[in-house]
């Protein structure tokens, strides 16, 4: 079966698409700081949004650390709608500004968080996307368990070929 078309809404995050790999530190004021490394997945199916996987392990030992999964949809040039699931009972929702340029910036803030009755007490999150041809370097920062929104994560990936 042939891959469809890119949707035309989805062109200005084609630069996404692929898989990524690399690494990234952690930090936290209610946790030790961390490294890991990580596999993020881009990929589209014809419709106006881009499917989203998230993996990363500890690079010590190689043990599970986090996932995620959701759905990236640009809704108009320049703004985009993000849909994140956390194995943890967590769900995001995003929204925020898509600058495109030599570097594309993706800069995305909660509009909401949905918990389950037992998943950690989450509230904000900002997410920072630079892509920079292959490069893909992100930021995020986090307010949970009582803490105001810190810095909790940086990385940088670069797309597998």
């Amino acid at each position: 079966m042939a891959t469809p078309e890119l949707h035309p809404d989805c062109e200005q995050l084609a630069g996404l698409l692929g898989t990524w790999r690399g690494g990234g530190e952690g930090e936290y004021p209610t946790v030790e700081s961390f490294d890991y490394v990580e596999e993020v997945k881009f990929a589209h199916v014809g419709k106006p949004f881009l499917a989203y996987d998230q993996r990363t392990r500890a690079t010590d030992d190689g043990r599970p650390l986090h996932a995620e999964t959701g759905y990236w949809r640009p809704v108009v040039p320049g703004h985009l709608e993000v849909v994140l699931s956390h194995p943890t009972g967590v769900a995001e929702v995003l929204e925020g500004s898509i600058v495109t340029g030599p570097t594309i910036v993706i800069d995305l803030h909660t509009t909401s968080v949905s918990l389950t009755s037992t998943a950690k007490s989450v509230s904000q999150l900002h997410r920072r996307f630079e892509l920079d041809g292959d490069v893909l370097r992100y930021r995020l920062a986090m307010a949970a368990v009582g803490v105001p929104l810190t810095h909790h994560l940086t990385g940088e990936l670069r797309r597998v070929v």
